[in-house]
């Protein structure tokens, strides 16, 4: 099957030299090799995973996979892979293209195809439909180097994608008329550039494959069957894991659940909870032609509620959740593309006031029927000062008359990823099972990162006895009843998992294990407003939750009056530990308890 590529062949043309390593002019950056570009431990590891999921010798792999991928790293260079949403960091591009070939080819394991062949068809045609769902995921975003970036020689010129790699020192910036629905449209300009024509001869003769690899290369996911869920699912794991969310929850999701569900959560924030149309406060008005919502207080409560609907992978970062929304064709941009508008309100009582806005079609929300009567007042938008927009760019500097481009070090340090890839190659491929032998891995039932690093002095308010107030709220207000119950309908509704990689809440020595602080900081993410009381205490949101919990007195103590307990985890290849609370009565938050998790143990 793979003879076509093992013949020899003609010697290739010799591609012209990279620039010399001189120091650009300020602001350029010098184009790299791909040998250069890949050689990081984090994408050396990539590439070795990435290895282990084919069934190929090194000599086939580097003609089939390590020739396109350095086409590839090649071609991005050390581009994000977008403005200010994920992998928005030099290096973001590769960083991204490596990870969702890797999340794909895991996926497609755990299918036989083509679907409803043989066995024997299925594996004659194994490794063209792996190579095909590797080179479908390297290739999603690559049409944003067409359409996205506007790239400027040192001679002045204009580089476009397929011109080829990049030969001379080079800088960039994002366009500000860019659309995001190019993005899949503009892969057929560039496709060529990563797949030679043997590699097109080889997979065009498997008709059940070349039809949805073309609907994949053309954007039309929607006709490309299995191969496109396949690139969209790992799309979507690599986003999560960049955005500090979980890939294996990510995965799980039906195709375009986040579109859907950040347009259901709004729609249900508009009929349960935001009040529109006030004559003063408000947290949001409706003018003839769209829907004003006040940014941070819907961003806020948006994000409460998808916790509370046990939907992960949401940012906690504001203007991250704006450029989803405004990625997903939610938000409407400003004329300089950003997801920010800023806008004074008039009443006819003569009430004025400016706010930061995000502004929406009506027409996304209410059907015409349902549609509420507009503000009688004013909305009138104002220009945003470069300091105000919320969203920004990269190192743009908007005072100068010329044209402002992404300014990159000339020897960007690639080893340096962002602060959300803190320990990135260990948690990306956590996921992949025990043969990812160059991860750093756990089992299922690993620790909570929040709480890996903590003290046992730390994990509590004061890791010291409380003595016994009443908890008395019992008229919905955050309490530690309240807490209460929203662990036990989570977990009931499996919207809080347990004894899980990342959970919260574990079952040890027969009863409920709770991971402090972090079950209290999930809490409080769902329920903003209890920021607020927080404040008047001066301690932080997820520390004034413990505190109302430890007063129900429902937790064990340990013989010398601490509160807190530790726990070992103990994996393949390595121990951590984590601290929390031992809940006196498991029944309270279960039926029937659970099986102690078999990987933890009390210290």
């Amino acid at each position: 099957m793979l003879s076509l590529f093992q013949r020899k062949r003609p010697p290739a043309t010799a591609a012209p030299p990279p620039a010399p390593a001189t120091s650009p002019s300020k602001g350029l950056t010098l184009p790299q090799s791909a040998a250069s570009l890949l050689a990081t431990p984090r994408r050396q590891k990539l590439l070795e995973h990435i290895w282990q999921r084919t069934s190929l010798s090194r000599k086939q792999f580097a003609t089939l996979y390590r020739a396109p991928l350095e086409r590839y790293a090649e071609l991005v260079q050390v581009f994000p892979a977008s403005e200010a949403h994920h992998h928005a960091y030099p290096g973001g591009m590769l960083d991204h293209g490596l990870e969702i070939v890797a999340y794909a080819l895991k996926l497609r394991q755990s299918h036989l195809l083509p679907i409803g062949a043989s066995p024997e068809d299925q594996a004659a045609q194994s490794e063209a439909w792996t190579a095909a769902v590797a080179y479908a995921a390297l290739l999603h975003d690559i049409g944003k180097l067409a359409v996205d970036l506007h790239v400027e020689l040192v001679d002045g010129s204009i580089w476009h994608p397929w011109h080829g790699p990049l030969r001379q020192p080079y800088r960039f910036r994002y366009r500000d008329d860019r659309e995001y629905r190019l993005h899949s449209a503009a892969t057929g300009l560039l496709y060529r550039q990563l797949l030679d024509r043997d590699v097109l001869d080889w997979l065009s003769g498997y008709p059940s494959l070349w039809a949805p690899l073309l609907y994949v290369l053309a954007g039309q996911y929607e006709h490309a069957g299995v191969l496109g869920e396949l690139v969209v699912q790992a799309d979507r794991a690599s986003v999560a894991q960049e955005l500090g969310g979980d890939p294996a929850r990510a995965l799980a999701a039906p195709r375009h659940a986040l579109q859907r569900k950040l347009l259901d959560g709004l729609r249900y924030l508009l009929k349960e909870q935001l009040k529109l149309n006030q004559p003063e406060a408000s947290d949001g008005w409706l003018t003839e032609d769209a829907l004003w919502l006040v940014s941070k207080t819907v961003s806020d409560k948006l994000r409460a509620h998808l916790l509370s609907q046990g939907i992960d992978g949401i940012p906690s970062n504001n203007t991250a959740v704006f450029t989803v929304l405004q990625d997903h064709g939610i938000a409407l941009p400003t004329q300089d593309g950003k997801a920010i508008w800023k806008a004074t309100v008039a009443s006819d009582t003569g009430w004025s006031h400016s706010f930061t806005f995000l502004r929406l079609s009506p027409a996304l929300i209410w059907e015409a029927g349902e549609r509420p009567a507009p503000f009688a007042g004013t909305v009138t938008v104002e220009d945003i000062a470069p300091a105000e927009d919320v969203r920004g760019t990269m190192h743009e500097d908007t005072s100068s008359p010329a044209p402002a481009f992404a300014a990159i070090a000339a020897q960007p340090s690639l080893e340096t990823p962002s602060p959300a890839m803190a320990d990135p190659v260990a948690d990306l491929l956590s996921m992949f099972g025990a043969d990812a032998a160059s991860a750093s891995e756990l089992p299922a039932s690993a620790t909570h990162t929040a709480a890996k690093a903590s003290p046992p002095q730390q994990a509590g308010t004061s890791g010291q006895p409380t003595e016994p107030t009443p908890d008395t709220a019992s008229d919905g207000r955050p309490s530690g009843t309240q807490f209460m119950a929203w662990l036990r309908a989570g977990v009931s509704a499996r919207r809080l998992i347990i004894n899980d990689a990342k959970a919260l809440v574990h079952t040890v020595d027969r009863t409920v294990y709770l991971v402090s602080p972090g079950v209290f900081q999930r809490y409080a993410q769902e329920h903003p407003h209890i920021a607020a009381l927080a404040r008047q205490e001066n301690i932080d949101d997820w520390q004034w939750v413990q505190k109302r919990f430890e007063k129900l007195q429902l937790h064990r103590k340990q013989a010398n009056g601490l509160n807190i307990w530790t726990c070992e985890v103990t994996g393949p290849r390595k121990t951590r530990r984590l601290h929390g609370y031992l809940i006196k009565e498991p029944q309270c938050l279960f039926d029937e308890v659970p099986p102690n998790n078999p990987y933890l143990r009390l210290v």
